[in-house]
């Protein structure tokens, strides 16, 4: 899951992670789809590059 809020400039950026899926899966370069999101600031673009979705993987394992 990726944060509501940026951790550095505080800039709401949850609501984006999918339309940036998205945009990327249509075959667009990160920088281009940054642009088109609105997405300015390289440390909102770090969590965006760097953040990896695990929850896919860690709801397989129940208690």
């Amino acid at each position: 899951m990726i944060p509501i809020r940026c951790f550095t400039c505080g800039k709401p950026i949850g609501h984006l992670w999918d339309k940036y899926n998205k945009e990327l899966a249509t075959g667009r370069e990160a920088k281009e789809v940054f642009e088109r999101i609105g997405i300015e600031r390289y440390c909102c673009r770090t969590l965006f590059l760097t953040h990896v979705d695990w929850l896919s993987k860690a709801a397989r394992y129940k208690k």
